[in-house]
């Protein structure tokens, strides 16, 4: 019998290709391959999961709108859509902080606080909420460049494109990053462990 023909799936720049020629399918393609994975980038990025689904909507009619101007002679199309997506994290920043500052609404958090009681019932679960508020503490390039590898699984060259810096930075701000989210991890974890002898004691 004849072997089975293999069915490629097409790569993200043919993809983007399609979209550009006005095809919705191709669009619909992509929100599948990179939706989760650029929603919890903005969502780690800005801290609100509302905010994140906002840019990622964003991100996409700029895509639809947008898609010929990829240049796959230039970079990855994942690369690219990071981009757009981190650039629209900072202006969605900036935008939160005007109506903040001006008082035009309160602005809460909406890292779910149903999540983090459940994060407490396990220590896996604690060290992941304490990671997470060492991210919302870092320097905003250093938690954009953590995000982008941990989260968009970029490499140096990528990230450095993604922050529109050199790979020499864009590597210094990961080992920064990485650095004070050990820290943080470390001198929380020993504070609890030490309430827990106090305890017990």
């Amino acid at each position: 019998m004849p072997a089975a023909v293999q069915h490629e799936e097409p790569r993200d720049d043919e993809l983007l290709a399609r979209v550009a020629a006005g095809n919705q399918g191709a669009l619909s393609e992509l929100i599948a391959r990179h939706g989760r994975g650029l929603r919890i980038f903005a969502a780690r990025y800005l801290g609100s999961a509302g905010d994140a689904e906002d840019v990622v909507q964003e991100v996409f009619v700029t895509i639809w709108k947008h898609a010929a101007r990829f240049d796959p002679a230039r970079g990855r199309a994942s690369t690219w859509l990071y981009r757009i997506t981190a650039n629209r994290c900072i202006d969605q920043r900036r935008r939160r902080a005007l109506r903040t500052f001006i008082g035009l609404d309160d602005v809460h958090d909406e890292v779910a606080s149903q999540e983090a009681d459940a994060e407490a019932t396990t220590a896996a679960r604690q060290e992941l909420a304490i990671v997470r508020d060492g991210l919302s503490r870092l320097p905003e390039r250093q938690r954009m460049a953590v995000l982008l590898r941990a989260v968009g699984d970029l490499g140096i060259a990528a990230i450095a494109e993604v922050m529109g810096g050199s790979a020499g930075s864009a590597e210094q701000l990961l080992v920064r990053g990485r650095r004070a989210l050990r820290d943080h991890l470390r001198d929380h974890l020993a504070t609890a462990a030490d309430g827990r002898e106090r305890k017990s004691s």
